[in-house]
């Protein structure tokens, strides 16, 4: 399987305005598509169970609560280090497979307590730069995520300044990626668009596009705590904005839909996006995430039900 370690990272193209100025999205034609998506029939039986556990291995397995503790995050990432029960394990035949999630996703405080049961077998990412509002100072911000990479944290979940969006100034939201990007390191950078407060389809684009123009290695929906977060028309604008931007640059840059994920039957369906668009190389971690909580205990049902025939309760597969 791919790591991010592995893969050839997006470098900074520069900011094409021109290229933003011919940037429009049609409402409805993205709403049609959407729709016809997200009501595909979708795969049952074994293959159904195939495509739940390939699922497991996108999620970034998050806590991101005002109450969250050092013992909350450990048990966390024991869940994510050994995500479905043993006898569900045994029956599936992943016993060699070495099942986990993708990474586990913590505010920076939690980040040492991450790596004392991960150790390296995951990675950590840290939500950062004034997280989840991004309304601090950019001297902040830029220090936040120097610690966090001090810290351990793998990968940084940044928010961009959404004002930078909804006036219209790219060249800020250009320079700001770019700050974000340095101070990243060799850590790798998912930038948070924050779509629900982005107002149009059209802004959700551009800033995707100035985000992969300033070397993000991931365009992120949402931080989960807007009124909006996650949804498929959303994904496919973003999407499509990763395949044009590939076919200009030759590079991949990943997506990660948040906040609101939380049935198997809407994991499947965001794949079902990244396959139709993007096809099955973005349906690998190091081009593929889901940010999720609670997302993980509604699969482990689902595959208890493939191999019993019976549903469990939930809170069988209760996560800290």
């Amino acid at each position: 399987m791919n790591s991010l370690q592995d893969f050839k990272r997006n470098e900074a193209t520069g900011l094409d305005l021109g290229w933003l100025n011919h940037i429009h999205v049609n409402k409805a034609a993205a709403e049609r598509r959407a729709a016809s998506l997200a009501n595909r029939r979708t795969v049952k039986k074994e293959y159904q169970a195939a495509w739940l556990v390939k699922a497991i291995e996108l999620i970034d397995l998050t806590t991101l609560a005002g109450d969250d503790t050092p013992g909350r995050v450990e048990r966390l990432c024991m869940k994510a280090l050994r995500p479905l029960r043993g006898d569900l394990v045994e029956a599936l035949g992943l016993q060699e497979r070495g099942l986990k999630t993708g990474a586990v996703c913590v505010y920076h405080e939690m980040i040492r307590h991450a790596d004392k049961v991960l150790q390296g077998r995951l990675p950590i990412a840290a939500v950062s730069t004034g997280f989840p509002a991004g309304l601090t100072s950019m001297e902040t911000k830029v220090r936040e995520i120097e610690l966090s990479v001090a810290d351990g944290a793998q990968e940084i979940d940044i928010v961009i300044t959404r004002q930078h969006v909804l006036t219209g100034n790219w060249q800020a939201l250009y320079d700001e990626m770019v700050a974000y990007r340095q101070a990243c390191g060799e850590a790798h950078v998912k930038a948070i668009l924050a779509t629900g407060d982005l107002v149009t389809l059209e802004n959700v684009a551009k800033a995707s596009w100035v985000c992969m123009m300033a070397g993000a290695d991931f365009i992120k929906t949402s931080t989960g705590k807007e009124g909006v977060n996650a949804t498929i028309p959303v994904s496919l604008v973003m999407v499509r904005a990763i395949r044009e931007y590939h076919e200009r640059t030759g590079f991949k840059v990943g997506y990660k839909p948040a906040g609101g994920v939380s049935t198997a039957k809407a994991a499947l369906q965001y794949m079902t996006v990244m396959k139709e668009e993007l096809g099955n190389e973005w349906l690998e971690p190091h081009l593929f995430r889901i940010g999720a909580s609670s997302l993980l205990t509604d699969i482990e049902r689902q595959l208890e039900h493939h191999v019993t025939g019976n549903y469990s309760a939930a809170h069988r597969h209760a996560q800290p």
